[in-house]
């Protein structure tokens, strides 16, 4: 007996031809021989429309796997922690430190130019404290949230929600810091209870130390007493019958507030909701205040409590959460002008701190919404708060666009293929075809009076049909027929792509890489003039986005220099305007430059931020080195300059081109301007051309070791093809030049010809 037809078919009912997907028997009812005598199955050959659909899975396959290998951005948690870090619906959140002379004017710690020491890519940048922090202590997590500080002396503690990895529920996690929160050391998980915990309010009573967590899934609201602070906790008292969520407790005018959002209600709006309650003491009896609910109001208006309450200028003054486009999207912050039993006002006021430009490649570009600030004994502000990179249910989000995106993909396939002619039908005509053998008389009975079998039929019918339509009104032979073809091959592409982004390339951030758990920041620095300012704009407008990037130093060589109103840059740019036109100015000793690394980049080149930052990550690694993106191999007697396919021919570089490299900024440039390089400067100035041969020769020549890295980068684009502003348009030309320095130089401060570095030495993979 032959098989029911369930899926697209290219035969008739009735007929004995193949079923799209290949093989098919023809058996008579009677188990007699077949047309042939032979007593056989009368078999057929793979129909058009199977290999129709096996021919464009493997094309798109093949064009999705290229884009994802080419174009998507590797997924930087993967490098964080082998337990935790995983992607989390509910996001990826870390936590920074911010500094000021108040609770209004609060910078992040990378502004207030926090070095520790000397001997890593300092300053320190936010997050300072992330899911690879906690997973590096044993408590595997997939982001860390509800940051809240508690200060004794010079130490401060910081207790806040892990996510754990393995439970999939928030723990209570603390760290300690010694040098007001620039490093941490994580101590491990403070409390763990057989439910989710979050929002752990710590705070002072009577010469105890309380926490007050979030543990709404109990159904109640526990306060917890300090047995050996920080890490043992013991449950004092369960302060109130209710799931409030997000509560703190504050002392003002003789009386004990408490304020929380009980969701739970009916009519409750959740995020929109809280209410306000009041005793003598902490540990209760707590009365409603007279408006309960105080709010009850949208989302976004910041009813849901973000952190803990602060005394400035004689005014109580508490944060808000706006959970208007996503869970936690931003802070509000309120002033309390009135707070007594039957009375309760606030109003809004500027928070004071700027959103970042830089998108989700920001680690809070998508939302903020916790923030908890207190004042040290030297009179500074010190706050910590939460930021996340992507919108709540993100990872969900993606998968139902993708899987959307491949269906689409799909659909375009089934018309491309009936407009070819490989696909002729859609769906069977009959439930049950004759040519599949016995079939009771209930089931033939049915089919022939059943509604809904003869209403199938027609729109199977009608459908089927519409291949026949679709071909005799495109004409696929035809021009337009052609360019019809043409534009839904490119969709399906598109469609593909998408599909594939959404599904397997993560939240699409190119997140910096953290070394030892310690993010940082760099300088960016390029040399032009005024023939280059078209490439000039696209160049500030794309990596002021990187991640890592603090600041853009644009050394202007010639001609007037732009207004930076014209520079849509999301960090601060400074123009360098140069008296001379020189290629040494480049190298140029900047004391206004604040960070020790510096990438130098010609304002031509285009490639991802990811590889950018995978490029500062190895220079931070290796500090004391020149770490890029062009690696060349200058050998030969006499020795010559060559292009990249000779290094690799020969398995080795000895030099990396500066114009897109990280250095030290401080050691690289005092290097190139010492008396020792004024003879290789000259030699610059007198051909135009070398000044990043010079510095690779003055390395080198000060170390005994290895002097350059190089990292490959996925793609590389030079623009000043697309301006009409290249600096070298003749090769040849160019790398004579170059060959001639290689022999000056080595003259001058001896052969680089030994020092040879071979491709594929790293671990990771990121200079094969």
């Amino acid at each position: 007996m032959g098989s029911l037809p369930i899926a697209v078919s290219g035969s008739t009912v009735n007929g004995g031809g193949c079923r799209w997907w290949g093989w098919c028997n023809k058996n008579n009812s009677s188990g007699k021989t077949g047309s042939n005598g032979s007593g056989s199955s009368d078999s057929c050959a793979i129909s058009s429309a199977f290999v129709f659909f096996l021919v464009s899975f493997v094309c798109l396959a093949s064009i999705a796997g290229l884009y994802c290998r080419v174009l998507l951005p590797p997924n930087v948690h993967t490098t964080l922690s082998s337990l935790g870090c995983n992607e989390d619906n509910e996001g990826s959140w870390s936590i920074g430190v911010y500094y000021g002379d108040s609770p209004f004017n609060l910078k992040p710690i990378e502004e207030a130019n926090v070095w520790r020491n000397k001997t890593a890519a300092w300053p320190v940048a936010n997050p300072v404290v992330t899911c690879a922090s906690a997973s590096g202590a044993s408590f595997p997590s997939n982001f860390v949230a509800d940051p809240f500080l508690y200060v004794q002396g010079d130490i401060i503690y910081l207790f806040f929600e892990a996510k754990n990895s393995i439970t999939m529920q928030g723990d209570i996690g603390v760290a300690r810091s010694t040098d007001k929160g620039a490093t941490w050391e994580q101590l491990g998980v403070a409390l763990d209870e057989d439910w989710h915990l979050s929002y752990p309010y710590v705070f002072d009573y009577n010469g105890n130390i309380y926490m007050m967590p979030e543990g709404s899934a109990k159904g109640d609201l526990r306060l917890y007493r300090a047995v050996k602070f920080p890490t043992e906790w013991k449950l004092e008292k369960v302060i109130m019958k209710k799931p409030l969520v997000d509560s703190f407790i504050i002392q003002h005018d003789g009386k004990y507030w408490l304020f929380g959002s009980d969701h739970s209600g009916i009519g409750a709006k959740k995020n929109g909701q809280l209410e306000i309650w009041y005793s003598s003491s902490p540990l209760g009896p707590w009365k409603p205040h007279k408006k309960n609910p105080i709010y009850n109001t949208d989302k976004s208006k910041g009813a849901r409590n973000g952190g803990r309450p602060f005394l400035y200028d004689g005014h109580l003054h508490r944060a808000g959460q706006d959970c208007g486009e996503t869970y936690g999207r931003r802070l509000r912050l309120f002033k309390i002008e009135a707070l007594t039993p039957t009375e309760y006002k606030e109003v809004e006021v500027p928070l004071g701190l700027k959103e970042s430009m830089k998108g989700q490649n920001a680690w809070n570009g998508a939302r903020s919404h916790q923030l908890d600030v207190q004042q040290l004994s030297s009179g500074e502000w010190v706050a910590v708060m939460d930021g996340d990179r992507v919108p709540s249910g993100d990872v969900n989000r993606r998968f139902i666009l993708g899987c959307a995106s491949v269906l689409g993909v799909v659909m375009l396939v089934i018309v491309f293929g009936m407009l070819l002619g490989a696909v002729k039908g859609l769906v069977p005509l009959s439930w049950c075809p004759h040519n599949v053998g016995k079939r009771s008389d209930a089931s033939f009975d049915w089919e022939r009076s059943s509604l809904l079998s003869n209403r199938m039929r027609l729109f199977c019918s009608r459908l089927n049909r519409a291949s026949s339509s679709l071909r005799a009104r495109i004409k696929p032979k035809t021009c337009s027929g052609g360019l019809v073809l043409a534009v839904i091959f490119i969709v399906t592409v598109v469609l593909m792509c998408t599909g594939v982004k959404y599904i397997y390339g993560g939240s699409g951030a190119e997140e910096a890489y953290p070394l030892n758990g310690q993010y940082s920041q760099f300088t960016l620095l390029t040399m032009t003039y005024d023939a280059r300012l078209w490439n000039l704009k696209m160049y500030v407008k794309h990596y002021s986005r990187c991640s890592s990037v603090r600041e853009i130093v644009v050394v202007w060589n010639k001609g007037q220099p732009p207004e930076l109103s014209e520079l849509d840059s999301a960090v601060p740019v400074r123009i360098r305007v140069e008296e001379q036109n020189s290629l040494n100015n480049r190298f140029k000793v900047d004391p206004l430059i604040k960070t020790r690394a510096v990438l130098e980049l010609d304002d031509d080149i285009m490639m991802p931020c990811d590889d950018v930052e995978r490029g500062f990550k190895v220079w931070r690694e290796h500090p004391e080195r020149i770490v890029g993106f062009y690696p060349r191999l200058a050998d030969g007697n006499p020795l010559k300059y060559r292009a990249e396919n000779h290094a690799r021919e020969h398995n080795g570089y000895n030099m990396i081109l500066t114009g897109a490299a990280f250095m030290d900024s401080k050691m690289a440039f005092e290097k190139y301007w010492s008396n020792e390089a004024a003879a290789g400067r000259a030699v610059v100035d007198k051909l135009f051309n070398c000044e990043d041969v010079l510095l690779n020769y003055l390395y080198a020549n000060a170390s005994s070791s290895s002097t350059v890295e190089y990292v490959k980068p996925a793609w590389a684009i030079d623009t000043s093809k697309f301006s009409g502003a290249a600096i070298s348009r003749n090769t040849q030309t160019h790398y004579g030049l170059r060959s001639s320095c290689l022999q000056k130089f080595s003259e001058m401060y001896g052969s680089i010809s030994s020092r040879k570095s071979e491709f594929h030495h790293r671990n990771d993979g990121w200079d094969v």
